[in-house]
Order: C-alpha cells, then sequence, then structure tokens
C-alpha cells in the first residue's frame, strides 16, 4: 500500500508540474493580449470575455464541482489580467466583509483592493477613476433590497456590468468563549437573519446595529463580554473565536451584488438589464408598462418601487429584466417606455451570473 501510495503521489508531482506550466504559458499570452489592448485602447476587464471563458472551462467533464471549477479559474483569470493591468476594486468594508469577499470571488485575490466606509464613497473611488470597479451590496434573498444602493444608483453616471451571488453563512464570533455575552454586534440585516437563533440561545443580549459585519467584529475584539455576527474570515483578521456556524435562520441566504464601473458590456446571450423608471401619474399607467415588456416578450425578474425623495407620494420603479439593451426586443421596449415616463434611466446591462 504504501509503494501505491508513494506512485500515486509522484503521479500528482507530474501533472502538478504540468498545470504550472500551462498556466505560465496562459500568463505570457495574457501579457500578449494586454498589449493589444494597451494600443487599441480595450478594457482590461471584459465581462462577457470571462463568462466565455467560465463556459469553456466548466464544460469539460470534471470530478470537481462547476463551482470549484469556477473559484479556480476566477484565480487563474484575476493573476493573469493583472499581468495585463493591475485593476483596482473599491468595496464597502473593511476588510473580510461580505462584500469583501464578493469582490475576491469575481475579481480573485491579486487585485488590489480598497476597502470604503460608505457605499456612496464606494462609487466616488471609481468616479474619480482612483478606482476601476466598484462593488457594492445590492439584495439579500431574505431581507429585500438594500435601499442606499438603490437611490445612489439613480444619480451615478457608472454603469452595472456585472452581478455577483454570494451564498452568506454567518457565525457567532466572540474574544473570550466562557464569558457571559452581554452584547451583540452586527449590521442591520444580519441581525434581522439571525433573529430567531438570537432570541432563542442570548435572548437578554443587547443587539447593536453597525456599519458592516467586519465593524462588528472589530468592536467584539476590544470587549471581553460582547460578541459579533459576522463571516468566520473576519475571525481570522479580528483574532476571535468562531462559536457557532451558520446561525442565519433561512440556510437559503444569498446577497447579491453589483460589479459598478465605466465600461458598456457586449452581449453574451444570456444577459441581464438593470433600469429605473418614472411613470406619468395617470389611470392605468402601470398596467400598460407591464404590457410592454409583456408584448415584447420580455421576462422581469424584479420590480419595485422606491421614494424620490423630492416630492411626497412620488415613487420610481427599479426593474431587472432578461436581456441586453442590444437586444432587438430589449431596444424596442425601452423607445416605447420612454414614451410613457416621465424619465429612464438604463443602469446597466451585464452577464446572468
Amino acid at each position: 500500500m504504501k509503494s501505491k501510495l508513494q506512485q500515486t503521489r509522484k503521479q500528482i508531482d507530474k501533472v502538478d508540474r504540468e498545470i504550472a506550466e500551462l498556466i505560465n504559458k496562459r500568463a505570457r499570452l495574457a501579457i500578449e493580449v494586454g498589449k493589444i489592448k494597451g494600443t487599441s485602447g480595450n478594457a482590461v476587464y471584459v465581462p462577457s470575455r470571462e463568462k466565455e471563458v467560465l463556459k469553456n472551462v466548466v464544460s469539460v467533464k470534471s470530478a470537481l464541482s462547476h463551482e470549484a471549477v469556477e473559484s479556480i479559474y476566477m484565480e487563474i483569470i484575476g493573476a493573469c489580467r493583472d499581468l495585463e493591468s493591475p485593476v483596482k476594486v473599491a468595496f464597502l468594508g473593511p476588510w473580510a466583509t461580505f462584500t469583501h469577499q464578493a469582490a475576491i470571488k469575481k475579481f480573485g485575490s491579486t487585485a488590489c483592493f480598497v476597502p470604503c466606509a460608505l457605499p456612496q464613497e464606494t462609487l466616488a473611488e471609481v468616479e474619480s477613476g482612483r478606482a476601476n470597479f466598484g462593488v457594492i451590496p445590492v439584495e439579500n434573498s431574505n431581507e429585500g433590497s438594500v435601499n442606499v444602493t438603490l437611490d445612489l444608483l439613480i444619480d451615478t453616471e457608472l454603469s452595472v456590468c456585472g452581478e455577483i451571488s454570494l451564498k452568506i453563512e454567518q457565525c457567532f464570533l466572540a474574544k473570550d468563549p466562557k464569558a457571559k455575552i452581554m452584547r451583540v454586534y452586527s449590521h442591520t440585516h444580519a441581525l434581522a437573519q439571525c433573529r430567531s437563533w438570537l432570541n432563542k440561545n442570548y435572548p437578554d443580549a443587547e443587539l447593536i446595529s453597525v456599519s458592516s459585519t467586519a465593524e462588528a467584529a472589530k468592536n467584539a475584539s476590544k470587549e471581553s463580554h460582547a460578541a459579533a455576527i459576522a463571516s468566520e474570515a473576519a475571525s481570522k483578521i479580528y483574532d476571535l473565536r468562531v462559536l457557532n456556524k451558520g446561525i442565519q435562520d433561512s440556510k437559503q441566504n444569498f446577497t447579491r451584488f453589483f460589479v459598478i464601473g465605466k465600461i458598456q458590456t457586449q452581449p453574451t446571450g444570456k444577459d441581464k438589464t438593470a433600469l429605473v423608471f418614472m411613470v406619468k401619474d395617470k389611470v392605468g399607467i402601470l398596467y400598460n408598462i407591464l404590457g410592454i415588456f409583456d408584448k415584447n416578450k420580455i421576462n422581469l425578474t424584479k420590480i419595485e418601487s422606491r421614494p424620490t425623495k423630492k416630492k411626497a407620494w412620488e415613487y420610481v420603479f427599479f426593474t431587472d429584466l432578461e436581456g441586453h439593451t442590444e437586444d432587438k426586443n430589449v431596444a424596442k421596449a425601452l423607445k416605447e417606455l420612454k414614451q410613457e415616463c416621465v424619465f429612464v434611466k438604463v443602469l446597466g446591462s451585464y452577464p446572468r451570473n
């Protein structure tokens, strides 16, 4: 058995060298691509191309899951992209937030990440050119939309050029596992996601809402009788003990993030478009609007209203639909939509996650 194990390990070593050589070959090709893009002025990050690469690699039959293959390849893609030109990504921080994890999932761990205290600061970094892209949370599967993000998207000139879906596993972290927990810090959404667990296990603890789960971990690291609801990654950065994992009430807990930038994505055949519109004040107008999408065979994956904050009882509608603005049916629907609305703003088209 020992001889067979050694033989198998030698085969693994050989395969590892072959993989390393192929990655090096890919890296050299990426450098060449970077030179070509540099002379033509093309963007380094091309979502449609990356989607094509991932589709190509996951089509190969593998003992690994599609998710595992994608995770490995995103690191390779990210590292090779950085050889073309380093990519700077702003995200809603601090370090170890779920937004940080989402940014790593999309751009790979080798990208240059810039933590921002507020969503508007994230957008400002991209608008100013100090960062190439920004990553901001837009919606949680249990708690709904992140309203501050929706409000910011109305005014910014940036475009939505990608989306990331991240499964959220909340952990209960503390400095001293034996101490009596009197305070629990976390983001409002995280506290809501773990409401039942908290009521059962820490009914008398004071729940304190802070700007992010990472900020919660930072606060808990300074207090003996405090805990935080945050990611496992936060425990490593802030030197906390993981007392419980997966404490969220729903195991199907996902957060969707938008990638924001100055680029316009090309159609891939499997795209989504985010837009916001304000309807005219007349009877049956929303029925007419929905009829436009129905007539053009467009599936709406989301529609919700938000106050404009400019006039009482005045609302805008945020919509996600399947398709790209360059698709004929989507372009036709948008043209018709503008005739029925006070304003229509396309927030961006991007490859479906």
